[in-house]
């Protein structure tokens, strides 16, 4: 099924904390319909994991390569799986 729901595991590396990065993902995930979230994490890099189908989760890809103005980003490191449907909807953890 080509909206068979996907999962997103993401790790956004460069100068992605304290530039914005995290709302921008919320903004974006919102705006796609994705769930999930989104957090720092202590290394300096960003994770994200989102669910949705796989269009919607190949755009949030191509954003989190762009990332918000302040940020460099360097590297997204990214996995694919089944989704759990563990979210009712796309936050920040912190």
């Amino acid at each position: 099924m080509a909206d068979e729901k996907k999962r997103l595991h993401a790790i956004i590396l460069g100068l992605v904390q304290g530039v914005g990065y995290r709302y921008f993902t919320l903004w974006e995930a919102a705006r796609l319909g994705v769930t999930g979230y989104v957090r720092n994490l202590p290394d300096g890099s960003v994770e994200v994991v989102a669910e949705g189908t796989q269009e919607q989760l190949e755009k949030l890809l191509e954003k989190l390569h762009q990332g918000p103005p302040a940020a460099r980003v360097r590297k997204v490191v990214a996995k694919w799986s089944e989704a759990k449907d563990e979210f009712d909807r796309f936050g920040v953890r912190f």
